[in-house]
């Protein structure tokens, strides 16, 4: 009798950033055959020339103000003179050797992932990729590459994860050398002079802050009236004090027009009229998904007006037979929520059990000096919920008070904790402090577990520590028997 052999499950993943590789890994550890086509490098932008790169560079400046600031515990980080004050620094700023080791340090992590994708039985293929109907992708070995040496590639399931470009103005493209995306800032050798910053979300913040603290002068140009529009307007507060504190010069309620390069640097043109000189100018207006020219329209994928691919909450779109991962999704632009959409993806596809994601659970975090870490519920829910808002209740705690944060130095900051009026059950939390991305972690279990904040108050934190800001909040928001009313 003749044995029957059950065919393997196909899957084809487009992009090998952290949403194409955790799919490709996971679909390969639960048996399945996988293919990864990427046209860069496995770890995609996130490793290569986003989140690896640009947080490395960003520990690097909070190394540098650590010793800057050393003097406020005792320290001297400078050679004093007759008079005891600072004649030269005692430390320098080497930026060549700073991006050529976060450059290394991103292959390296690249590196890595292929060996892990290999060791799972993953095939991995170097190339352009298109879809080419619900269950296969065409791949060229060049970008709009023409004739017969496509490699079509089929597969029972699709997945995309194709990430997104930085945002171009026509009145402000990118030259490479003065006018420059995030991802050309690695190729400096020498901290700029001074950096005009376009834009004032997350990345202009993060690299504002950084290049700061890098010895840059920096000015932030923000349309809005405050740094950071979108986030807690407390953190927000704090950290536009935080850049005015460290010299930056912050331009609220100003657009840029245009951005001109001259023979010695940028200008760069207010819609207002008036002019700001620099050395070069970052603009950081913005991503747009990498979706033109995938034959997403042709396979019957939905698309948002932005071009971001529509999922739902297993990541599937609109065509049953192809998902979707990452920044090119209309989900959360997170290298984590990419990774669990990767995951969700193929555990739904292959029928294991799969919890479907719940963006209320999702921590985040901005890598400003000091740091703002979010999860849940936060004020703009409490403002949407108009009436039902009446049922949630805030206490907030300055890290000021905080034993431990008197100790290392640390003057800024807050710990914020949303609950519910009448249950106690915490649905939400902020905190803006040196490495707060360590910190909201209970923050984070105690939203997706719903845990009261009297079970969070019951847990012993460390004395001294800055954690222990976290079960200070808790308590003050005891629920007493019979609600809070």
């Amino acid at each position: 009798m003749a044995t029957v052999f059950e065919r393997k499950h196909r899957i084809a993943v487009l992009g090998g950033g952290p949403g194409g590789y955790e799919a490709a890994l996971t679909a390969a550890q639960l048996g399945a055959e996988v293919t990864l086509i990427e046209r860069a490098g496995v770890g995609g932008a996130a490793v290569l020339t986003d989140v690896v790169p640009s947080k490395s560079l960003i520990a690097t400046a909070e190394a540098v103000n650590t010793i800057r600031e050393s003097a406020m515990v005792g320290v001297q980080a400078f050679a004093p003179g007759e008079n005891g004050k600072p004649v030269r620094p005692e430390f320098a700023v080497n930026l060549a050797a700073i991006n050529k080791r976060l450059i290394a340090m991103a292959g390296a992590q690249s590196t890595d992932m292929v060996h892990s994708l290999e060791d799972a039985g993953v095939r991995i293929v170097q190339g352009f990729g298109r879809l080419d109907g619900p269950n296969a992708i065409m791949v060229a070995t060049s970008e709009g590459e023409e004739g017969t040496d496509f490699d079509r590639i089929e597969a029972d399931t699709v997945i995309l994860a194709v990430g997104a470009s930085p945002r171009e103005l026509d009145s402000a493209k990118p030259d490479g050398e003065r006018i420059l995306t995030w991802k050309q800032l690695y190729d400096l050798t020498s901290v700029p002079e001074h950096l005009i910053v376009v834009g004032s979300g997350v990345t202009g913040a993060e690299f504002a802050s950084a290049y700061r603290h890098l010895g840059a002068e920096v000015t932030l140009v923000s349309s809005r009236d405050q740094v950071l529009p979108g986030e807690d307007s407390d953190a927000a507060s704090v950290i536009e004090h935080a850049f005015k504190r460290s010299g930056m010069s912050v331009l609220s309620k100003s657009r840029a027009e245009k951005v001109e390069r001259t023979e010695e640097g940028v200008i760069v043109t207010l819609s207002d009229g008036r002019e700001v000189e620099g050395s070069h100018c970052l603009m950081a207006v913005g991503s747009i998904p990498n979706t033109h020219g995938l034959g997403l329209e042709e396979a019957g994928v939905q698309l948002s007006d932005s071009g971001h691919i529509r999922v739902n909450k297993v990541a599937r779109t609109s065509v049953p037979s192809i998902y979707a991962a990452g920044d090119c999704t209309d989900f959360y632009p997170l290298a984590s929520v990419a990774s669990m959409q990767g995951r969700t993806a193929i555990m739904h596809a292959l029928g294991d059990f799969v919890r479907p994601i719940d963006l209320d659970n999702v921590a985040s975090n901005i890598f400003t000096q000091p740091e703002i870490s979010t999860v849940g519920f936060g004020e703009d829910d409490v403002r949407e919920a108009g009436a039902d808002g009446h049922n949630t209740v805030m206490h907030m705690l300055p890290l000021s008070i905080n034993p431990r944060a008197k100790m290392i130095g640390i003057k800024e900051g807050f710990v914020k904790l949303y609950a519910s009026r009448s249950s106690g059950v915490i649905r939400g939390g902020v905190i803006v402090a040196p490495k707060a991305s360590e910190l909201i972690l209970p923050v984070s279990l105690a939203v997706l577990r719903r845990l009261t904040v009297d079970q969070l108050s019951d847990a012993f934190a460390v004395y001294p520590s800055l954690s222990s800001s976290i079960i200070d909040v808790s308590r003050a928001l005891h629920v007493r028997p019979g609600g809070n009313e």
